[in-house]
């Protein structure tokens, strides 16, 4: 019987039977997060709270068989402010990063410099290694990527830091339907085999004043990954029809299901003298997103605007001087 209904990027899909909600969470098409409603709830649920479409109590429907996940890797976040996330790895298994992110590794792991991000298989050819290594190039990121892979026995360990102050968040692509989308610059290292691409905005506006421009980075996969980002950041679960208003570089990452608009701040004189910009984002459920609370755009532009600029106006007030004034002239 199908009475069921599916939210998926803020818009109602259905009615489907119990069958195929399963089938498509098997194929990736789903997530355990997606959100479904049938006649006698109250609120709309996720896959993971409804007993009824558990994979556990249903049997798939003939034919289908069970995805393959990646290899787990195993991982511990260290610091507060200024984090670094030490990965363990099993023999042969292996971990890819940012160029120039490594801190340190054991003596038996193996660093190796490739084309893009990895994701390809090693039969794939030349063209489709350049078309990877492109992807990343149009994200902001570096034609290469580091690939560490563990070639002794026992456990390696390989550790990745974080390039300013903030926060590492570790998030598995197998409970978010197999794809994030992210700003540029915030992935930072993850298993091998999560494939790095290109988000481009459908909508124009959403292009020209997102504040992350035309492109963001799409990381898909069914490995773990992690992302680095200013500040604190903490995760919003969006209801479907949901909207929260966002300041468009405080957006980090937000799940497939997510719609995301560009919306005018309003009266002229709010725009100009409110201090906030003239747009900020809008993100509407039913998913869920994480927010920065200091955008490194944010922090290098007080820097800038703190740092002497050639010396000129430079001036000792403010920074507790009990001189003043006065302690410029020893200064010279």
């Amino acid at each position: 019987m199908k009475s069921w209904y599916v939210a998926i990027g803020g818009k109602q899909e259905g009615p489907y039977s119990a069958a195929e909600i399963l089938a498509n969470l098997q194929n990736g098409i789903y997530s355990s997060n997606t959100y479904v409603w049938r006649q006698g709830f109250q609120n709309w649920q996720e896959i993971s709270q409804c007993t009824e479409l558990s994979q556990e109590g249903m049997t798939p429907p003939p034919g289908l068989l069970p995805k393959v996940g990646a290899d787990e890797i195993d991982y511990q976040i260290f610091g507060s402010e200024m984090q670094f996330v030490e990965i363990e790895l099993d023999p042969q298994e292996s971990a890819v990063a940012e160029a120039g992110t490594m801190m340190y590794m054991s003596n038996n792991i193996q660093m190796q410099t490739i084309f893009g991000d990895g994701s390809e298989t090693s039969s794939a050819g030349f063209l489709d290694k350049m078309l990877g290594a492109g992807k990343r190039l149009i994200t902001g990121e570096g034609l290469f990527s580091t690939v560490f892979t563990h070639r002794g026995s026992g456990k390696g360990k390989v550790a990745f830091a974080a390039p300013y102050p903030g926060k590492i968040i570790a998030l598995d692509l197998k409970d978010y339907g197999g794809k994030l989308v992210c700003q540029k610059d915030a992935f930072l290292c993850a298993a091998k085999g999560v494939s790095i691409g290109v988000e481009f905005q459908k909508k124009i506006g959403t292009a020209l004043f997102g504040g992350e421009g035309f492109i963001m980075q799409k990381l898909e996969g069914d490995g773990r990954i992690f992302v680095h980002a200013g500040g604190t950041i903490i995760q919003k679960d969006l209801q479907p029809g949901e909207t929260l208003r966002v300041d468009t570089g405080c957006l980090v990452a937000i799940t497939k299901n997510i719609n995301y608009d560009i919306e005018f701040v309003g009266g002229v004189k709010s725009a100009i003298f409110g201090g906030e910009g003239f747009f900020f984002a809008t993100i509407t459920g039913p998913g869920h997103a994480w927010l920065q609370s200091l955008p490194f755009s944010r922090l290098a532009g007080r820097i800038h605007r703190a740092a002497p600029q050639n010396n000129a106006g430079y001036s000792s007030k403010g920074e507790g001087s009990v001189l003043g004034g006065l302690g410029d002239l020893f200064q010279r």
